[in-house]
């Protein structure tokens, strides 16, 4: 019933109405969040190898961009001739009288978009013994051009062109486009602009490339050896944009680290918060109550640790120790304990402790953990709660700070990992904000909640507040 009061007096102030809509909020994300992607899932996605997110583009926008732009920017496009489909065409014919089939191969796709793709990957799966399928690549463009791209000898059974980045196949671009201009180029566009382009003379000297929108064409005509050789291609040409949070450098998803980023921040901020405030309370209480030797101790172990400077202190331990995120909240804990917030918490206690309800106790011969526990940190913890929750944002901060600084867990998905592989990635000066901007609003959103929650407690438990 306390509790309950204490919620409707809370929800009679916009601020706390706001602080406690948005925490429910997180609060949800979070159990979500871990019933639908499980802890050891979470882990093994971030520190997947790219074969895992072989498939999303790299450093492409959320989609929510293209609205926001007015642009439809790419999208994947993937095509198996495995699973089939209209605009694939597999036909197998045997060669009389050997053990050799003839492939052919033809992928087609509509391309409506106002961007070029961001990469173009072709994966094979194939059926051999001895000699490995011989391939002739061709790309065909809405204007019926046909552009050769290379010969291809399968290297494994399971094989990736990376057609983007392959050196054959820019000489082979090169020598194709110079001959449209009969002459050389100064300017070679990138193999994912270049097979999407406007073919003219103009465009390609002044470099000013045009995209053309229509139905383009991969057919792949080759050799397979043996009865039961065969070949499937897998060809996907990469989009810009991708969920709802975008891709890192790496291809990985970013609303696996900035959905699981919400639990790890809650419980780091909670437990930190409680923890710390709980176990100072306990601590300058104890230290008014008794006084004398015990106080003195307590009080000049309380100047050491203020004086001593906690984030370089922390960092050095972080450092030398490599801890991951759990060990560095322990450590975190430890360090906070004997803060500033003993001392405004022992002067509470000088008063409560000379009351008459105090002296009475004495008198009947409660004892002094009696004392302590059930008259005195019940009377001091209504003003101690409200900075108890506005302290959870200043401990996810730090978390987000020492990740940003590359000394948080290397391995836990969270908003400061996040920020400091952008860091790294030069997401800032490559133009990727939404790198940085997703976890950065995230930790706003979260400090935004507790600073509201905590002020409207501030405001209940100290009237004088009630009037701003």
């Amino acid at each position: 019933m306390y509790l309950k009061g204490i919620i409707k007096e809370v929800l009679t102030y916009k601020s706390g109405v706001l602080g406690v809509t948005i925490l429910v909020l997180l609060i949800a994300i979070s159990i979500t969040t871990i019933i639908t992607i499980p802890y050891d899932r979470a882990i093994e996605l971030w520190r997947g190898e790219e074969k895992i997110w072989i498939e999303n583009p790299r450093n492409a926008l959320p989609t929510w961009v293209k609205f926001l732009t007015g642009r439809n920017l790419p999208e994947n496009i993937i095509k198996d001739t495995r699973e089939g489909g209209i605009g694939i065409v597999k036909a197998i014919t045997p060669l009389h009288g050997t053990d050799i089939k003839k492939l052919y191969i033809e992928i087609s796709f509509d391309y409506h978009y106002d961007d070029f793709p961001s990469e173009i990957n072709i994966f094979f799966k194939s059926i051999y013994k001895e000699s490995a399928p011989i391939l002739k690549i061709y790309w065909v463009k809405p204007d019926k051009t046909s552009i050769k791209i290379l010969d291809y000898v399968l290297r494994y059974t399971n094989d990736t062109l990376y057609l983007t980045i392959n050196p054959v196949v820019s000489r082979s671009i090169r020598k194709h486009l110079e001959s449209v201009v009969n002459g050389s180029l100064e300017l070679i566009p990138p193999i994912n602009v270049a097979l999407f382009i406007i073919e003219d003379s103009d465009s390609l000297n002044s470099g000013n490339f045009k995209l053309m929108k229509g139905r383009y064409k991969l057919i792949i005509e080759g050799l397979l050896f043996g009865k039961d050789s065969d070949l499937d291609v897998r060809l996907i040409v990469y989009g810009k944009v991708w969920g709802l949070a975008g891709t890192d450098n790496l291809r990985r998803d970013l609303m696996i680290a900035l959905l699981w980023g919400t639990p790890v921040a809650l419980a780091f901020g909670l437990t930190a918060s409680i923890v710390t405030t709980t176990a100072s309370l306990i601590i300058a209480t104890i230290s008014a109550y008794y006084g004398g030797i015990i106080d003195s101790i307590i009080q000049r172990s309380t100047e050491i640790m203020m004086i001593l400077p906690f984030l370089p202190f922390l960092i050095m331990i972080d450092m030398f120790y490599e801890l991951d995120i759990w060990r560095l909240l322990l450590v975190i804990i430890a360090l906070s304990i004997l803060g500033a917030g003993i001392k405004s918490t022992r002067a509470l206690v000088l008063q409560v402790k000379e009351y008459p309800y105090i002296e009475a106790a004495k008198a009947y011969g409660a004892s002094s953990w009696r004392i302590i526990f059930l008259y005195i940190i019940p009377k001091i913890l209504p003003p101690v709660v409200p900075g108890m929750i506005s302290a959870v944002p200043v401990y996810v901060f730090l978390e987000a700070a020492l990740a940003m600084l590359g000394l948080g867990d290397p391995y836990i998905p969270t908003w400061g990992k996040v920020i400091n592989d952008a860091y790294i990635g030069g997401a800032m000066y490559k133009g990727y904000y939404y790198w940085v901007l997703e976890p950065a609003a995230l930790l706003i959103l979260t400090a935004f909640a507790f600073a509201s929650l905590g002020f409207t407690l501030d405001k209940i438990v100290n009237p004088k507040l009630r009037e701003l």
